[in-house]
């Protein structure tokens, strides 16, 4: 409209201005020669405001120019705003260019909009309201921040969605600007909204566009706040510049436009110049020596703050430490959770997706607090996870989707908590506990005849007594090459503690200046004496008996009784072993003579036996491993002779799952189950079942000794 601006009494100005807010519908008009048809009701528009402003005295206000250079106005009737007047005729269209020029105005002018699109007046004679009513907000939960406009809830019923918020974007990745602060924006909606309970209202649906898939735009509140206006207010978003015709939008579309020209001026979040610091996580879990050096310190800890950055199965997460900048792998300690499947093609194990979706429900980008017990072979941190301070562990075993793995659990320290929990679980008959039977545990917890049983076997028809299974927390320091039976040492405060320190006496001593000489050959050692041996791999000095010499060769063919191995060792290097402070009085020899239950090994094929040794050594050998003690032979003077044991891995499969590595042995084809059981063997009939099941196995996929066939057939 063209207007005269009284500048003054004597000097007025006369020029085109722009009506502030709204667009009123255009007239017929000749362009380059062509007619340009007038739009529907544009007379009528101009028509009502002739009627009430045309040589009307009229106030302006100047808020702004065009891209055009005219003059952006809010004309004010003498009974108020024409702009208001014209929309409620439903006469024009609000616009958002001039939102942030309006201020708190542009409400007023949404109101009169949608008073016209209520009572369907001119532009909006035909218009439906499909946009929710406060009526249609509903409660939901939040389970997962996509990114800093995206995120997916969990409404009542337990149905997950994914919510883009309304009319506004986050940083975008690839901008030089706005990409840095793409994970901090993520991050501050985190804080704010992960695992909180929020009130949600859907805005309409966007259509698939641009490789995205279709989805939906709703508003988000928690504690009547909105949390699109949140992060634009903090700089972390910007507002979508809607098309005209685009009503799947924030209801408050205008406070956001508002509130992002503030962060602009102010130079908020991506909006300043300056970016942040790039946060680097180390990855402690990214190998076996790496874990090992920061476990002492993580150790040390106490329940560490920490957040779940993803989850990998029930019992096994992916934790970020932000105040070491760390990130790594945990397997909960003291159960063991089903696996679930890891591709489409993979099949879970019972319970394992449940298992699985629980840890997400509970766990995923929560705040939590850990406590570090140990490494496992892979590079994984053993520990506990707290959330809201409970232990999950125990929450997955109340739910019935894991089970207490006894040793494990007392090594913890949990054990109490965690079989209250199970035990919980089975009265219930939840999970896993479904189809549990009491009376069935209670000949499960017995095990085979007692040590009065020789290895030969009962004699004069004994039977076999129940007893309680015997855990021992071992280290496999040898595998004879041409048996495969082991030597073994007892770890604990009283036993590898004790060797710890005596061996670091003796090996000082022997590089004092008051260590004795060595042997010689005007005097030899002699078989069965004990001596320092120093072995050829490191250097040092260990504790040995000799068990043969060679005269002409001047050496000694030695047994480091600590530790089971033995060794042909120069006389040069022997030194007499006469200190009482190194005796076997004072700590007895430590390996002890053990072999695997209920296998046979083909001790008459090389090949066959190289290989068995060789998986030993490879999986076992030097490893803190659990033997499970099915029988002891009598030594002399009544003291423990050769133990009989089944060994378990407590991390064989690399995810923090206990591996029988009898069992495994037999699957690979390098032993087979023993032909004539012994007495105390053939009470065992479950696990010589389970043995046998994978002999079977191993013969059906020729493996190892079976390539060629069944060799026990003829």
């Amino acid at each position: 409209m063209i207007v005269r601006l009284l500048l003054s009494p004597i000097k007025h100005v006369q020029t085109v201005v722009t009506v502030a807010g709204i667009r009123a519908p255009k007239r017929a008009s000749a362009t380059e020669g062509k007619e340009q048809p007038a739009e529907p009701l544009a007379n009528e528009a101009q028509q009502f405001v002739e009627t009430r402003l045309l040589q009307r005295n009229v106030k302006i206000n100047v808020l702004g120019l065009t891209p055009q250079n005219q003059l952006i106005c809010a004309v004010k009737h003498p009974n108020g705003s024409i702009a208001d007047f014209v929309l409620r005729a439903g006469l024009a269209q609000c616009v958002d260019f001039h939102s942030t020029l309006l201020g708190g105005e542009m409400k007023n002018l949404r109101q009169a909009e949608k008073h016209a699109k209520d009572e369907k007046l001119g532009l909006f004679k035909g218009h439906i309201d499909n946009r929710p009513s406060a009526a249609d907000e509903s409660d939901a939960t939040v389970a997962r921040i996509i990114k800093a406009d995206t995120i997916i809830i969990r409404t009542k019923p337990g149905v997950e969605k994914t919510i883009q918020l309304s009319s506004i974007r986050g940083p975008k990745p690839k901008d030089e600007k706005q990409g840095p602060f793409d994970l901090e924006a993520k991050e501050f909606l985190r804080k704010r909204l992960i695992g909180k309970h929020v009130r949600f209202s859907s805005d309409g649906i966007k259509l698939p566009s641009e490789g995205f898939e279709e989805r939906e735009v709703a508003t988000i509140t928690t504690n009547s706040k909105n949390i699109a206006l949140v992060l634009v207010e903090s700089g972390y978003a910007s507002v979508v510049r809607h098309r005209k015709d685009d009503t799947d939008r924030s209801p408050i579309y205008d406070d956001l436009l508002a509130a992002e020209e503030n962060a602009q001026r102010d130079s908020k979040g991506m909006w300043s110049s300056k970016a942040p610091a790039a946060k680097q996580y180390q990855d402690y879990s990214e190998s076996l020596q790496k874990a090992k050096m920061q476990c002492s310190m993580l150790q040390r800890q106490r329940r560490i703050p920490a957040v779940v950055d993803y989850v990998k199965s029930g019992s096994r997460f992916t934790i970020l430490i932000p105040k070491e900048n760390a990130k790594l792998t945990l397997v909960l300690s003291g159960i063991r959770a089903p696996r679930s499947a890891r591709n489409a093609t993979e099949k879970a194990e019972p319970f394992g997706q449940e298992a699985h979706d629980f840890a997400n429900r509970r766990c995923l980008q929560r705040d939590v607090e850990i406590d570090v017990e140990n490494v496992d072979k892979q590079g994984g941190f053993i520990g506990v996870v707290h959330v809201n301070r409970e232990n999950f562990a125990k929450l997955l075993l109340e739910e019935g989707l894991a089970t207490v793995h006894t040793y494990s659990a007392e090594q913890s320290g949990h054990a109490n908590e965690l079989l209250a929990a199970e035990r919980k679980a089975k009265d219930a008959r939840k999970g896993l506990w479904q189809e549990y039977d009491p009376a069935a545990e209670e000949v499960e917890d017995e095990v085979a005849p007692p040590s009065e049983i020789m290895a030969n076997g009962p004699t004069n028809g004994e039977t076999a007594a129940p007893q309680k299974k015997d855990y021992r927390d071992v280290v496999i320091t040898h595998v004879d090459p041409t048996t495969c039976a082991l030597k073994i040492q007892q770890v604990g405060s009283s036993t590898s503690g004790a060797l710890n320190a005596l061996m670091s006496s003796f090996r000082s001593f022997h590089l004092s200046a008051s260590a004795p000489s060595s042997f010689s050959t005007t005097a030899p050692p002699k078989a069965g004496d004990l001596v320092a041996a120093k072995f050829s791999e490191d250097g040092e000095w260990y504790r040995a008996r000799v068990r043969r010499n060679d005269r002409e060769a001047k050496n000694s063919e030695v047994v480091f009784f600590d530790y089971g191995n033995s060794e042909t060792v120069a006389w040069k290097d022997l030194r007499p072993m006469a200190q009482p402070q190194f005796s076997t009085q004072k700590l007895k020899p430590q390996a002890v003579d053990a072999a695997l239950s209920f296998l046979q090994f083909p001790t008459t094929n090389k090949e066959y036996m190289a290989d068995a040794v060789e998986f030993l050594r490879r999986n076992v050998e030097g490893k803190q491993v659990v033997a499970s003690v099915d029988f002891v032979e009598k030594g002399q003077g009544g003291s423990e002779g050769v133990l009989w044991v089944t060994v378990f891995d407590p991390d064989g499969n690399g995810e923090g799952q206990e591996v029988d590595v009898n069992k495994e042995v037999v699957g690979e084809g390098l032993a087979m189950v023993r032909k004539k059981l012994k007495g105390w063997e053939a009470g065992r009939a479950d696990v010589v079942k389970a043995l046998k099941e994978s002999e079977e196995e191993a013969k059906g996929e020729r493996r190892g000794m079976w390539e060629y066939g069944d060799l026990t057939e003829d």
